[in-house]
């Protein structure tokens, strides 16, 4: 139909210039133009597509495309579409896994076997981007799970803009190399994965994929300051412009009181601080001891408060009558050296009265094993570390020579800073990787 309308349209056009006196070489030249002009009239505006995925990110994706194929859209695009198949389907070099029966389908769909049928055309397109965009997701931030999160924030805008903004003549190859974690502990670990390890070291391998998601999460949700305590190595360090400034020994929580996975802030600093006493430990631990032994809190510096942090006198009690259950007061134990938070304590935002801290107990770190707190983060160099975080401003000489009843401040940083506490039983030690032990058996 298309050729009848245009023969018809250029023997209109001769009469016309015939009549009208128009040279040959104009003629042409009128004819062509008229051509043009014709055929790209005859153009139609791609049909919107209907959005079957049920993915958010993908559908916002293919909100800011006006709801058209994007990959089926031009043949270069078809390309580049089974580069990203390629790269995909060899996600786990990056400690990713894919999806063979997903890769297959859409392989025969770009083929063109299915040429006249829209819906699967349509289907594979949606299933194609859904692909790509979980793909440079966990590329850059990883799959990692915390007991508390409450540093990372939606990207999701951001790898569908990513993709939508991908250079013209950027391979997929290339965007992967662009946007992949540079991180140096990862490049050691990814490299490890690839050279050392096979399918039968299960659990090395799970491990060393959950240390290559845990740098793509720091590496992404982190700043240039941060602090990472990873648990099964008892260790702490302090990060400033991306490099190690503080390393430290700590002591973690037992096996029966494990430490949680936290990705928090530190917000502010606490100067010879009290230590409320958890009221488990409190009923459990502690009120048997002063049962037992009333002058237990006297010779150990601790005072009874209530509710609402009012003084007791612990004379007036009669603490035979009291059980597990019943006990309506709670422990506090006096500021100073000998307070089990020594002379330290860094607040962090999270549900579980989680922090780090000092401890009157050093000894604790001289061990090889060091499994022995309730829970909380116990520091070996808390002074150089609220030196580093607070640029010097604290009073570290009064700190050192503090004594009982020492009156406690809040110091308050000026910008709060990231810190993740992890669980990570595997790390690099000169270039090597090291693997720990699994403490708390969460490797399986």
């Amino acid at each position: 139909m298309y050729t009848n309308q245009t023969s018809q349209k250029t023997l209109f056009m001769n009469h016309l210039f015939t009549k009208t006196g128009i040279s040959a070489s104009k003629k042409i030249f009128l004819i062509s133009l008229s051509a043009c002009f014709f055929a790209i009239g005859c153009v139609q505006k791609q049909t919107p597509m209907k959005i079957v995925t049920e993915d958010p990110m993908v559908q916002n994706f293919y909100t800011s495309n006006d709801d058209n194929q994007f990959w089926f859209s031009s043949k270069k695009n078809i390309k580049t579409a089974n580069e990203w198949l390629d790269a995909i389907e060899s996600a786990n070099n990056f400690g990713l896994v894919s999806d063979k029966d997903q890769i297959e389908q859409i392989r025969v769909a770009l083929s063109g076997k299915n040429k006249t049928d829209i819906v699967i055309r349509e289907a594979a397109d949606q299933q194609l981007t859904g692909l790509v965009l979980n793909f440079i997701k966990e590329l850059q931030e990883g799959s990692v799970h915390f007991d508390f999160d409450g540093v990372s924030i939606p990207r999701d805008s951001v790898y569908a803009a990513q993709l939508l903004d991908s250079k013209r003549s950027e391979s997929a190859s290339d965007m992967i190399a662009r946007l992949e974690c540079k991180d140096p502990d990862y490049v050691v670990y990814k490299q490890f994965l690839n050279d050392s390890l096979t399918s039968n070291d299960t659990l090395k391998y799970k491990t060393v994929l959950l240390a290559m998601n845990y740098r793509r999460y720091i590496s992404i949700n982190g700043q240039s300051e941060y602090v990472i305590a990873n648990i099964p190595a008892t260790e702490v360090e302090y990060f400033k412009n991306d490099k190690p400034a503080l390393q430290m020994r700590s002591v973690a929580g037992k096996k029966k009181n494990p430490t949680p996975t936290i990705a928090s802030y530190i917000t502010d600093i606490v100067t010879f601080p009290f230590w409320n006493v958890p009221f488990s430990i409190a009923s459990k631990e502690l009120l048997p001891k002063v049962q037992a032994d009333e002058t237990y809190l006297e010779r150990n510096n601790f005072e009874v408060v209530d509710a609402k942090g009012k003084v007791v006198d612990d004379y007036d009690l009669n603490w035979a009558s009291y059980t597990e259950k019943t006990f309506p007061y709670f422990f506090r134990e006096s500021t100073g050296p000998n307070n089990s938070l020594g002379i330290l304590k860094f607040n962090l935002e999270n549900p579980f009265s989680i922090y780090l801290h000092d401890t009157n107990s050093k000894g604790g770190f001289a061990k090889d094993s060091r499994f022995l707190s309730h829970g909380c983060i116990r520091l070996e160099k808390p002074v150089e570390l609220a030196d580093l975080l607070t640029d010097g401003k604290i009073d570290t000489t009064l700190l050192k020579t503090g004594v009982k009843d020492t009156k406690s401040k809040i110091v308050k940083l000026e910008k709060k800073v990231p810190v993740f506490i992890i669980y990570m039983p595997v790390k690099i030690d000169e270039g090597k990787v090291v693997f720990l032990n699994d403490v708390y058996g969460l490797i399986k």
